[in-house]
């Protein structure tokens, strides 16, 4: 990481890059014996009473005393990516927002407030798609009243990590008590490839609803009512794999929204006792050979941070993170 001129450390940022994606090095004494610096790259959020806060691309938010500061610039709103479709936050954000879409949504500015009775934080959040109309104390205000009415906690969707994502968002929802309960990553890929994986897709049955088969492999919140077949039916083109398992409950299953250029894959599980036999892989590519029939080229998905699992097996299938999100929660958890 380059921060020199002419052989010299500069400080190359004011408080007026603020909303700027920079890199800065600073004094640390919290490195192994014989290190002085440590880099942070990240969004400034703030520069107040000489201490700089920066949000990384993860969501985490680092605080710099202005004092410690050695070098500073402005760098690029977002890296190039090497691989897999091109693709801007905002095109993500909606396309995977039509393929989980509430049973209840109502707009503030350009903000969406959506419920569907506490069906997953993706369908009970705001997603703040540009302005709310009006200042963010009295939108968030809102926000709570809103969700307050329905019996829910108010969340907050946002994201980091890609130009045009919301860092400085996220760090006003944080100084106003707002809590980061959940991140993940959502990452793309090009769609021919999983199509082209070596797979048993002839075990896998495809249909356009969920029967009770798939919804008691896909059970994770208690006894499927209305508003979850509704979530679980939302999207412009809706195909739901199963693959036959020796109970009553199939071996594995998954979730694919076809939307243009897109597809979106989701709820890809299989039965513990089932693991390692390449059933997600054959669920992938038949729902993959499916939305390619369907005119898509691209694939998106959404990993949690923590699923090693996960990002091991979508990195093989040619998956690279496009950015993170998070769930923002306002009160007790």
């Amino acid at each position: 990481m380059e921060f020199t001129a002419g052989g010299r450390l500069e400080v190359r940022i004011t408080p007026a890059d603020v909303g700027k994606r920079v890199s800065v090095r600073r004094l640390s004494d919290a490195l192994a014996p014989g290190e002085k610096f440590t880099d942070t790259v990240g969004v400034l959020a703030s520069w107040n009473d000489g201490v700089m806060l920066i949000t990384r691309r993860n969501g985490e938010s680092v605080r710099i005393p202005e004092s410690s500061l050695v070098a500073g610039k402005v760098v690029p709103a977002a890296p190039a990516r090497r691989r897999g479709p091109a693709a801007s936050y905002e095109e993500l954000a909606r396309v995977s927002a039509r393929a989980w879409q509430p049973v209840e949504s109502e707009r503030l500015g350009e903000w969406e407030l959506r419920a569907a009775a506490g069906f997953t934080r993706r369908a009970n959040s705001v997603l703040p798609l540009g302005d709310p109309g009006r200042p963010l104390d009295e939108a968030l205000s809102s926000v709570r009243e809103w969700y307050a009415a329905r019996g829910l906690p108010p969340y907050v969707q946002t994201a980091t990590g890609a130009e045009g994502t919301q860092e400085l968002l996220c760090a006003g929802l944080a100084e106003r008590g707002w809590a980061r309960e959940v991140s993940a990553e959502l990452h793309i890929g090009g769609l021919a490839a999983l199509g082209d994986l070596a797979a048993d897709v002839d075990r896998v049955e495809l249909s356009r609803s969920p029967d009770d088969g798939w919804l008691r492999r896909y059970q994770r919140f208690g006894v499927p009512g209305p508003h979850v077949f509704k979530v679980l039916a939302s999207g412009p083109s809706v195909w739901f794999a199963s693959v036959p398992g020796s109970g009553d409950a199939p071996a594995a299953i998954g979730r694919c929204v076809v939307d243009g250029r897109w597809a979106g894959f989701m709820a890809v599980e299989v039965d513990p006792a089932h693991r390692r036999q390449g059933l997600a892989t054959a669920v992938m590519a038949a729902l993959s050979r499916q939305a390619l029939a369907e005119g898509a080229s691209a694939a998106w998905l959404q990993v949690e941070a923590d699923n090693d699992g996960a990002r091991s097996l979508y990195g093989g299938m040619g998956f690279t993170a496009h950015h993170a999100y998070h769930h923002y929660r306002y009160g007790p958890a």
